[in-house]
C-alpha cells in the first residue's frame, strides 16, 4: 500500500463475560463459529505480479466482524439505544428490526430504546417520547419505507447535551444509523464519552444512499435506489422514443459521487449521457454536451440524459449549508432542462423534453430483497460488535467480508468513482458518450 491506514478498533475494556450464544471453535463440525479478535481481512487486494513480496502492517488489516465468545457487557445490564439520522433511505426499518431482534433473541437484552427524530431526540428541548423496541413492535416495519423512529438532520454537534441524555437514560450502547454527518456526530459523541470516562459503546451502521462513505464496499439501500432509478430512466426512454426529437432528462441522487447515476445507466442501457460529479463537462462548444445531444438527435431522433445532483456545480451557484453541515448545491437538473430548451429554440430545433426527478420516491422506497438481507446482516454484526465493547466503529462489507471499520477512517474522505477505472469505462461503453465533453482550450 502506498499509504498506511490504521484500522485498529478501539475497545472499552477487557471482555470477561461469557456469551449466551452457543457456537463452536471447530472447523468442519457443521456448527457456526465464534469470530476471534485476531481474525483479519486484507483491504488492498491489488498486487503486481512482478512483486516478490507483499507485506502489510497489522494496523492495515481490517478486523472481522461477528459474535465473540467473551463479551464486555453483561446482557442483563444492557440498555441499547437506536437512532436514525439524516435523509431517508430504503432499508432503515430493516436495520432497526435486525438490531432489535438480535439484541432480544440472541443476547436476552430487554431494554431497547428507539430515539425519535435523530440526534434531536437526545437534546433537552425534545418533547418526543422514546420508543420502546421489542420483537412485536418491529415485526412488520421492514415492509414499509422510511424509519419508524423518525429522522432529522443536525444536532450531533451538541455532544455534551447528548451525552448528558445518554447518562440520564442509562444507555450503555448507542447504534447510530446514518451517513457521513451522522457518523461524524457519532465520533464526536464517543469522544465526549471517553473524556468523561464512561463505558458506552458507539457503533455506526453506514447509511448513505449515494454509496460515498470510504472503506464501505456497499451502503445499504443502494441496490434499491438503483432498481427504482432504473424504472425512472426506462420511463424517460419510453417518453423520448415516442416523440419527435424526444429528450428524457433524469436527475438522480449523488452529491459528491455518481454511483447511483452510473450504476443505473449500466443496469438499464437506455441512457445516452451520464453526468457525474467526478467527470467535468461543458455545455457549449464543438465538444460540449449540447452539440453532442444535437448529433444524437440527428442520428436517432431521441436521447436520454442522466445527471447526478452534484454534477456540473461549476455551472450553477448556491450558498450556505444544510442542518447537517453539507454545502448546498445548485439544482443542475432544472438548469440543464432550461439550457437544453433554450438551445433548441436558438438553433431552431424542435424537441420534446421530459424532466423527471424521482429522488424522494427513491428515498422513501421499501428495500428490495437483496438490500433487506444486507441490512439484516449489518444489524446483527453491529450488535455483536457493541456487546464485545467495540466503540467508535462502524460495520462494513469489504472484499465480501463483514468487518469493523474505525469511524475516523470512513469519514476522512469521500468515496468517488475513478474516471480511469474499468467501471467508468464500462459505463461510457454502455452510453456511447465521449469520455470527456470538454473543449480544447489551447
Amino acid at each position: 500500500m502506498s499509504e498506511a491506514i490504521d484500522f485498529r478498533v478501539p475497545v472499552l475494556g477487557e471482555c470477561t463475560v461469557d456469551s449466551p450464544i452457543i457456537l463452536s471453535h471447530i472447523l468442519g463440525d457443521n456448527l457456526a463459529n465464534y469470530v476471534d479478535d485476531e481474525a483479519r481481512v486484507v483491504y488492498t487486494v491489488d498486487v503486481s505480479a512482478s512483486e516478490r513480496e507483499y507485506c502489510v502492517d497489522e494496523s492495515e488489516l481490517l478486523q472481522k466482524a461477528g459474535p465473540r465468545e467473551r463479551l464486555f457487557f453483561t446482557p442483563a445490564r444492557v440498555h441499547a439505544g437506536v437512532v436514525t439520522c439524516g435523509g431517508l433511505c430504503p432499508g432503515l426499518n430493516d436495520v432497526i428490526r435486525a438490531l432489535t431482534r438480535c439484541l432480544w433473541y440472541h443476547y436476552g437484552v430487554r431494554s431497547i430504546s428507539g430515539i425519535p427524530f435523530g440526534y434531536h431526540g437526545l437534546l433537552p428541548e425534545s418533547t418526543a417520547e422514546v420508543i420502546r423496541l421489542d420483537p412485536d413492535s418491529v415485526d412488520d416495519i421492514h415492509k414499509i419505507g422510511g424509519t419508524c423512529l423518525g429522522s432529522s438532520r443536525g444536532g450531533g454537534e451538541r455532544t455534551g447535551e447528548i451525552v448528558d441524555s445518554l447518562e440520564r437514560m442509562g444507555i450503555t450502547m448507542l447504534f447510530c444509523i446514518g451517513g457521513d454527518g451522522t457518523q461524524k456526530g457519532a465520533l464526536a459523541i464517543a469522544g465526549e464519552i471517553e473524556r468523561r470516562g464512561l463505558q458506552i459503546a458507539i457503533v455506526g451502521i453506514p447509511k448513505t444512499i449515494d454509496n460515498d462513505l470510504s472503506f464501505i464496499q456497499k451502503s445499504f439501500g443502494f441496490e434499491t435506489a438503483v432498481s427504482i432509478a432504473s424504472g425512472a430512466v426506462t420511463s424517460a426512454h419510453t417518453e423520448a422514443h415516442s416523440a419527435i426529437n424526444g429528450v428524457g432528462l433524469v436527475k438522480l441522487m449523488g452529491r459528491d459521487s455518481g454511483f447511483i447515476a452510473a450504476h443505473t445507466a449500466l443496469a438499464c442501457h437506455e441512457a445516452n449521457f451520464v453526468l457525474i460529479p467526478e467527470v467535468p463537462f461543458e455545455l457549449d462548444g464543438p465538444n460540449g454536451l449540447l452539440r453532442h445531444l444535437r448529433d444524437r438527435l440527428e442520428r436517432s431522433n431521441h436521447a436520454v440524459i442522466v445527471v447526478a445532483e452534484g454534477a456540473g456545480q461549476d455551472l450553477v451557484s448556491a450558498e450556505g449549508t444544510d442542518a447537517s453541515g453539507n454545502r448546498l448545491y445548485g439544482d443542475i437538473g432544472l438548469y440543464l432542462r432550461d439550457r437544453i430548451a433554450r438551445y433548441s429554440r436558438d438553433e431552431g430545433i424542435h424537441i420534446n423534453l421530459k424532466y423527471i426527478d424521482p429522488s424522494y420516491i427513491i428515498r422513501s422506497g421499501v428495500a428490495v430483497p437483496t438490500d433487506s438481507v444486507y441490512c439484516s446482516r449489518l444489524g446483527n454484526n453491529a450488535v455483536h460488535a457493541a456487546m464485545a465493547g467495540k466503540t467508535k466503529v462502524l460495520i462494513s462489507l469489504v472484499n465480501d467480508h463483514f468487518v469493523h471499520v474505525p469511524i475516523r477512517c470512513a469519514v476522512g474522505v469521500r468515496n468517488t468513482i475513478d474516471p480511469e477505472s474499468s467501471f467508468w469505462r464500462d459505463v461510457v461503453e454502455a452510453t456511447q458518450q465521449p469520455f470527456l465533453m470538454v473543449n480544447d482550450r489551447e
